[in-house]
């Protein structure tokens, strides 16, 4: 069993996925194959690997190699975990929006950083989606880049198999066990929607129906301070959404479009004592990228650690899909999960095509789907327009129409609420220019 690793620097999700297939003893033969363009980067995922198998006792063979074709070669899983252009471009995606007056948190899977984001990586796929077609046309690829939506579409059409994966529904799982006070493994859910913006459906607990007990955190200002944007959606639309609250925000037009929203926000997270704030907010001192930068240096020093031997990599299995599904396509132990798959008549009031997010099954014939039916039409409507920009990026991207992208911005939720449609053509050809070494599809 070859698994390889595309984007195998990103050491974070490299060592949560190959420690999630090392703490199984039926994947104890493994050939797991690291690649990343970034020799120094993927030396350190390479020790940091090799010596979590030593410490498991594991037989798995460890390769790294950049070439990425050679990676490829006869795989039978291919993990995608690649970031386009770095932390630096990531900057620049929330920068220069914010000059425009558009404040994204982390910008990564729609607004004007999504989109941005999306169309860096697209030109990267078309690439390594043919390499995979000629090279390893059966294996199953978990794709875990974002835009997760976008990317999982745009692979989706070339007909080979692929499912997108995140970890915001088994992480709101768990936030949710917590504020209902019953124990996570006995919780039981039926989430759907799309990445990043899917419902809690049904939240159970011995056949008993959990919204109530959920509902009445809304007269808890401790615990509705720690989720404001997630609890007062509840409030609003009914339902629990899967995303965080810094995310949440950025995907909907209501909480970032005037500072004085914003600086309400961050005020809420503060008075209930949350460091989240910081990642919350407007300037090169808040948001995703400058949380993620402050943390660098302790992350570094503990992988350093880690791979010198003074630190040990604690081998117990994270709430990550992808090694589940690996030992269960392996194995046919049955596997319920949530997966961002194309919609095939699932979710039946969302586009036919749009990547979704649903209940899938998973055995040793691969991953089966679940029919979902209706969202109630609230949360259809919320869901509709964020794949209303993600269609068009996927247009933009496979025609080289460089107005679809406009067009895309132009409905993105947050922009539109913020800036005119002359003020959101200028913002479009700022993202261009700042990205042109990268999109040479539209050249």
């Amino acid at each position: 069993m070859r698994v390889v690793f595309i984007g195998a620097g990103s050491v974070v999700f490299t060592r949560n996925l190959t420690r999630d297939i090392l703490t199984f003893p039926e994947l104890r033969d493994a050939e797991i194959v690291l690649m990343d363009i970034d020799a120094d980067r993927l030396s350190r995922a390479e020790k940091l690997v090799s010596r979590m198998a030593e410490t498991a006792g594991s037989s798995v063979r460890v390769i790294a190699m950049t070439d990425r074709r050679q990676a490829l070669k006869d795989a039978d899983y291919v993990v995608v975990t690649i970031q386009v252009g770095g932390n630096a471009q990531w900057e620049a995606d929330i920068a220069i929006p914010e000059r425009h007056g558009v404040g994204q948190c982390v910008g990564d899977t729609i607004g004007p950083g999504g989109i941005f984001r999306g169309l860096r990586h697209l030109a990267v796929f078309d690439g390594l989606i043919e390499d995979i077609a000629e090279l390893c046309p059966r294996a199953l690829i978990l794709q875990y880049s974002n835009p997760m939506a976008i990317l999982t579409w745009r692979t989706a059409l070339s007909r080979l198999r692929v499912v997108g994966l995140c970890h915001s529904v088994q992480g709101t799982a768990r936030l949710l066990a917590g504020y209902c006070e019953v124990p996570y493994e006995e919780l039981s859910y039926w989430v759907a929607g799309i990445n990043h913006q899917a419902w809690f459906l049904t939240l159970e607990h011995d056949g008993q129906d959990l919204y109530p007990r959920l509902r009445s955190h809304l007269d808890n200002p401790e615990t509705l301070a720690l989720e404001p944007v997630r609890f007062e959606l509840m409030r609003r639309f009914g339902y629990f959404v899967t995303e965080s609250s810094g995310h949440a925000s950025e995907y909907l037009p209501y909480f970032r479009k005037r500072p004085d929203l914003l600086a309400s926000l961050v005020e809420t997270f503060e008075s209930a004592g949350s460091d989240y704030s910081a990642w919350l907010g407007y300037g090169q001192t808040g948001g995703c990228v400058a949380g993620m930068r402050r943390g660098e240096p302790a992350y570094e020093q503990e992988v350093a650690r880690q791979i010198a031997g003074t630190e040990p990599v604690e081998m117990r299995r994270s709430d990550e899909y992808g090694g589940r599904i690996i030992h269960s396509a392996e194995t046919g132990t049955p596997l319920r999960i949530n997966a961002n798959v194309p919609n095939a008549d699932l979710v039946t009031n969302l586009p036919t095509g749009a990547c979704v997010e649903v209940p899938c099954l998973v055995d040793n014939a691969g991953v089966h789907p679940c029919v979902v039916g209706a969202l109630p039409p609230q949360l259809a409507s919320l869901n509709r327009s964020n794949i209303a920009v993600q269609e068009l990026v996927v247009k933009g991207h496979l025609e080289r129409d460089r107005e679809a992208i406009y067009q895309a911005m132009a409905l993105d939720p947050l922009t539109a609420a913020v800036c005119s449609l002359d003020e959101i053509w200028k913002l479009t050809d700022d993202m261009f220019t700042a990205n042109e070494h990268w999109l040479t599809q539209f050249s």
